[in-house]
């Protein structure tokens, strides 16, 4: 067992290795004030698995009251050392974690450059001690042997928001040229319509032509056609998954289904299965021997992409799409599945070109967007939680949140995960629905928590009533009039322990703040602040606010949750509290007069 330590301003690390096969290095770093990086190198004479290393340190629980991390979901608790670390590679979440007080103050945040292969990590509390014994571990599972391997662990103890430093992790990663992001095309900046869960696996061309209309009168911009397209079973099982030929009685005529939504002026997108090869298939036959495992509740087969034959088939797959039905981009599922080593059960068949399923993963979809933007430069690619890390980046320009049917919580939860270390890449919510029968204000609910996301709908618009449908052409339009606010200004998520109570962007003179539940909203005069819009995503009506400096004059508009004016008036904020009669699901606006 070999040890070494290096030190920083505010920690002491620790690297472990078990063996001497490699020559370690271990260095620190000064970036900036407050912003360390330690950097682990590796060095072999031969190319060799490389051996289990651990780096770890310690940091005191003080003034720190809750965690985050990209897979966190609703629970932002602590852990505690003793329980199981995370994991993350680049079909699951990504290398990040932060510690931060109950002011959503940073107090600790720390990331690895490493986000293709897997990486354990853990921020656990030791009950003996109160402190953050921190504990980054690498090469637990299987990877290819290398002479060569370096990473940084970057750790961020500034007195900043912890959204800021967590854009730092974002900016740092998207430095480094192997994550270079893929170029976001205008129409991923789009709302959407989505079948999954209004038609599940029973799609059809002359429905979903129909429901297109609709959408895009309402101003959605393209259509999502998910699972179903490919099959006549519709047990949500893969058993038929992996010809991906269009079933004929359900799109007789794919190409002819395409142009006519293309003369809507929306764009399509297809959902395919990345890693699932069905029994009943007729490509099951070539590929049962090139499996990771096999799953008979779900009929189907995971293939093993280090044979080149089952990467050329996948990628071919989506050529063949673009090429013959003029497609606009692909919904590229469950990547994630393809890693779970504990269920491995790969085959032993010759023919691997790579050792590596991360490196081959990466390797597939590497090739699959080259070869997708040489026909297609600006082809959409969708991929979902928990698969948003800086690795996928690379391939992907829209990352969605994912599945929460009728929950707009956890919706606004789930984007505002992926906002903090996305980047420029377009986030998407997880598709909308609701029942008819909803009232029109808890309705409205559903796309006011998805504001700070690209929306997708997936509601059948032919059976909503004509209030629901004016009800969301309003917040369809109000988002596209906000959308450079909502998605490129400033954002400020407050208080991720809480779900996010309070969100705030700014861009320029004008600030956008949604409210979800009761709290009184700081209003701060600035230099540059002109407009307020205040979205009230409460179904009680009433907003206080709190004006730490006099405004002046303001004049205040404000409207239902269809958008109907209610009452207009200017007034005079003074310093100090003041109650707002903002409808339940509605907005003011306020503009400070000349």
């Amino acid at each position: 067992m070999k040890s070494m330590t290096v030190t920083t301003e505010s920690h002491l690390f620790t690297l472990t290795v078990p063996d001497e096969r490699f020559q370690v290095a271990l260095t620190a770093e000064q970036k900036q004030p407050g912003v360390a990086l330690i950097h682990i190198a590796l060095k072999a004479e031969t190319a060799q698995e490389p051996p289990h290393v651990t780096l770890q340190f310690v940091h005191p629980a003080a003034d720190i009251h809750a965690s985050w991390h990209p897979a966190h979901d609703r629970n932002k608790s602590f852990k505690a050392d003793w329980m199981r670390t995370l994991r993350a590679n680049a079909a699951s979440s990504a290398p990040v974690y932060a510690l931060f007080n109950a002011l959503s103050r940073n107090r600790l945040t720390f990331a690895f450059s490493d986000a293709l292969n897997t990486v354990h990590y853990a921020g656990g509390i030791r009950e003996e001690t109160a402190e953050f014994h921190c504990r980054l571990e690498l090469f637990k599972e299987e990877l290819a042997p290398l002479t060569v391997y370096n990473g940084t662990l970057l750790v961020d103890t500034r007195d900043v928001p912890y959204y800021e430093a967590l854009q730092g992790v974002q900016a740092w990663w998207n430095a480094l040229p192997h994550y270079a992001a893929a170029y976001v095309p205008e129409a991923a900046l789009s709302p959407m319509y989505s079948t999954w869960y209004n038609m599940h696996q029973n799609v059809t061309s002359a429905l979903i032509e129909e429901e297109c209309r609709l959408a895009k009168s309402l101003g959605m911009e393209a259509v999502i056609i998910d699972d179903g397209w490919q099959t006549a079973d519709n047990r949500r099982g893969y058993a038929y998954t992996g010809d991906w030929e269009p079933e004929p009685g359900k799109f007789p005529d794919m190409r002819s289904h395409v142009e006519t939504i293309h003369e809507l002026g929306m764009k399509v997108m297809l959902w395919y299965s990345v890693p699932h090869i069905g029994k009943h298939s007729q490509a099951w036959k070539r590929f049962a021997d090139k499996l990771l495992r096999f799953n008979e509740g779900h009929g189907a087969g995971i293939l093993d992409p280090r044979y080149p034959e089952v990467r050329d088939y996948i990628i071919g797959k989506y050529e063949q799409a673009v090429k013959e039905w003029n497609l606009d981009g692909f919904k590229l599922d469950f990547i994630d599945t393809f890693y779970s080593p504990e269920l491995q059960t790969s085959s032993t068949t010759p023919g691997r070109d790579l050792a590596s399923i991360p490196e081959a993963v990466d390797r597939l979809m590497t090739d699959s967007i080259l070869r997708l933007r040489a026909i297609k430069p600006d082809i959409l690619v969708e991929f979902r939680q928990p698969y948003i890390g800086p690795a996928m980046r690379k391939y992907g320009n829209m990352f969605r949140a994912s599945d929460c049917p009728n929950d707009s919580i956890q919706n606004r939860v789930r984007i505002l995960d992926i906002r903090l270390i996305c980047g420029q890449t377009a986030a998407h919510s997880d598709m909308m629905m609701w029942h008819e029968s909803d009232p029109l204000e808890s309705a409205a609910l559903q796309l006011i928590n998805s504001l700070f996301g690209v929306p997708q709908i997936s509601v059948l618009l032919a059976k909503l009533p004509q209030e629901q449908l004016r009800m969301l052409r309003y917040w369809l339009a109000f988002w596209r009039d906000n959308r450079d606010i909502l998605l490129a200004g400033e954002l400020a998520p407050a208080n991720p322990e809480l779900l996010y109570p309070l969100v705030r962007a700014s861009l320029g003179s004008r600030v956008l703040i949604a409210v979800y539940y009761d709290t009184v909203v700081p209003l701060h005069a600035s230099s540059e602040a002109e407009e307020w819009t205040l979205v009230n995503g409460r179904l009680q009506s009433g907003l206080v606010i709190e004006v730490a400096e006099p405004l002046g004059m303001v004049e205040i508009a404000y409207k239902t949750c269809c958008g109907d004016p209610v009452s207009q008036s200017v007034i005079e904020l003074k310093a100090g509290l003041h109650k707002l009669p903002i409808p339940a699901a509605g907005t003011a606006h306020l503009r400070r007069m000349p």
